[in-house]
């Protein structure tokens, strides 16, 4: 995958206080649910407990923007946040819900693996992913089939990080030889630490949020998502534990 280009924002004021504008805008069980949009709009997704609630309220200064369930993995619609100062929206945060939590029952992970497959491939306005991961456990088998899914979007042009949380329980060393490994996992993609509770990486990622939806770095070509069919009876490779 191609790393990601970024470019000089103005002032980091500037795209943290755009981040603090984000609101709920709606939630969407289905594909048919989602609203035709024609903001550029990125995707967080991630396996259960992986942190990617929390890093979305951090992005955005706001404690319970993203809701985290109490029971990993019980949450299965898309939820989207606006972003834009003086009530103008100029993008869009898409929350993905967490996959790999085994206590979720095999249908409803299959159902979920359809709606969360086909967004990814068809979704027309999506401009980024941003994958979050624990570094402790890496890239797992079901994030490599996710990568697998987007692939040939990454490669078209749309923009991807690799997103690594709770940094700050990690050694230096530790957080060196994870961002090596996923780094090689990602055939060169965009890695970067995070952490919520020491705020490391917070501007490196806003920066890039602000990049990504304001023409700075990498456009995606009208024609890069590739047409599939989101008949029930076609899906996407499997997002499951099974």
């Amino acid at each position: 995958m191609s790393p990601i280009r970024t470019a000089q924002c103005p002032d980091p004021k500037i795209f943290h206080g755009w981040l603090h504008t984000a609101r709920f805008l709606t939630t969407a069980p289905q594909l048919e649910h989602l609203p035709a949009l024609d903001l550029p709009e990125v995707a967080f997704v991630g396996r259960s407990n992986a942190g990617k609630s929390t890093a979305i309220n951090t992005l955005t200064q706001q404690k319970r923007l993203a809701f985290a369930s109490k029971t990993p993995g019980r949450t299965q619609s898309i939820n989207l946040f606006s972003l834009g100062k003086q009530g103008v929206h100029d993008a869009v945060l898409a929350d993905l819900p967490g996959y790999g939590y085994a206590a979720v029952p095999r249908e409803a992970k299959l159902r979920w693996q359809r709606v969360m497959g086909n967004y990814l491939i068809t979704r027309e306005n999506l401009r980024a992913v941003v994958l979050l991961c624990d570094p402790r456990l890496g890239l797992t088998e079901l994030d490599e089939i996710l990568l697998e899914v987007i692939r040939p979007r990454v490669e078209a042009g749309l923009n991807f990080l690799v997103l690594l949380t709770k940094a700050d329980k990690l050694t230096r060393a530790e957080a060196n030889k994870a961002l090596s490994i996923a780094k090689l996992q990602t055939g060169g993609g965009e890695v970067r630490l995070f952490s919520a509770l020491k705020k490391q990486g917070l501007d490196e990622v806003a920066q890039l949020l602000w990049n990504w939806t304001h023409g700075i770095s990498n456009a995606l070509p009208a024609t890069a998502a590739p047409s599939v069919s989101t008949s029930l009876e076609e899906e996407p490779p499997a997002l499951d534990d099974v």
